[in-house]
């Protein structure tokens, strides 16, 4: 059976985001999606919230689990006893930091292995900190997000 790993920080999820975690579920056994508690970031959503908003859009994946974590992501897949990560890649740019971050990683843990997931190409513009700047300013989110991350940050704001 293979597990992966698909991390993130996900404030909030995004439809971007479920591509990813949709076409991993269809290619893994397991797939674990890991939310970074990142304690440098003030997010928008607190931890339980992300979780529950990403539990409430992937309730048909049967085998995605949802879980958190804070700290390296190498100590948590180690302890999970998991060796493939997943990251969705958008640009040049998303590849050149992603790339570095597969290369430390197999430098901490040569067991690691990265797989990078080319976005479709509808999302290929779409980050979380996008959404939520469009939504501050009044803009329309709907087709980006699931209609539940929308709620949800109605009644935040």
């Amino acid at each position: 059976m293979i597990t992966a790993v698909y991390p993130g920080s996900f404030d909030p999820i995004t439809n971007g985001h479920l591509d990813i975690i949709k076409r991993s579920a269809k290619t893994f056994d397991k797939l674990i999606v890991a939310v970074l508690n990142n304690p440098n970031k003030t997010p928008m959503f607190d931890l339980e919230e992300r979780v529950d908003l990403i539990r409430q859009s992937i309730s048909d994946l049967n085998n995605v689990e949802i879980d958190c974590f804070s700290g390296l992501l190498i100590d948590y897949m180690q302890n999970k006893n998991v060796n493939v990560i997943i990251k969705g890649l958008r640009t040049i740019s998303d590849f050149e930091y992603e790339f570095q971050m597969a290369l430390m990683n197999r430098k901490l843990n040569k067991e690691i292995e990265t797989l990078f997931m080319m976005t479709n190409s509808d999302y290929s513009y779409l980050s979380s900190s996008l959404v939520k700047e469009a939504f501050r300013f009044g803009g329309n989110i709907e087709n980006l997000v699931p209609d539940i991350v929308i709620q949800k940050m109605k009644e935040k704001l």
